[in-house]
């Protein structure tokens, strides 16, 4: 690291802190030759590999403005979408790699938007699975259902112990009920 006062080549580190949300480190440095102070910011550098071999730095943003198409006309805000760019930057900083395949991005886009609304998620899934009939969409909209249905009873029988009616049913049959009336 060069000073920034005298371009000297070399400096000394005097203090190394985390920042609040650990993605970068701020050093307290001290240049040999003028004895001046500075600091630095350092941050894990993540690439993206688009299939046309470009490489490119991961941008938030970019993420963002791709998952805001998608929600176009849903109730998302745009905290939301900052959040969503959030915990995909970290899923993708979390395998450890200094690169990811851009189909890695898109991967790790759609789990977050499917917490977050389901019809921007199938609209998203479409383009970037490359949904070709009716048949994607309906198998893309059967798992959603089956995870909601899993998700509903496990809450259900989380909050009433699983009890079940007087001939043994279990309430997966209301489930079931609310399901065909759907």
């Amino acid at each position: 690291m060069h000073c920034p006062f005298c371009r000297h080549a070399d400096s000394r580190v005097i203090d190394s802190r985390t920042s609040d949300d650990g993605s970068s480190i701020r050093r307290r440095r001290q240049c040999p030759a003028c004895q001046r102070r500075f600091t630095t910011i350092e941050t894990a550098s993540l690439s993206v590999a688009k299939r046309s071999g470009v490489t490119e730095p991961f941008s938030r943003d970019k993420v963002v403005a791709g998952v805001r198409k998608a929600c176009q006309g849903r109730p998302v805000s745009s905290d939301d979408l900052a959040l969503l760019a959030q915990k995909v930057e970290e899923t993708l900083r979390a395998s450890g790699r200094p690169e990811v395949e851009a189909n890695e991005v898109g991967l790790a886009i759609l789990g977050p938007l499917r917490e977050l609304d389901e019809v921007a998620y199938l609209r998203f899934a479409s383009v970037y699975q490359s949904f070709e009939s009716l048949e994607d969409f309906e198998s893309a909209i059967v798992s959603l259902r089956a995870e909601r249905e899993a998700r509903d009873d496990g809450e259900s029988s989380a909050d009433d112990g699983g009890s079940s009616d007087r001939d043994g049913a279990t309430s997966g049959a209301t489930a079931a009920g609310r399901d065909a009336a759907r």
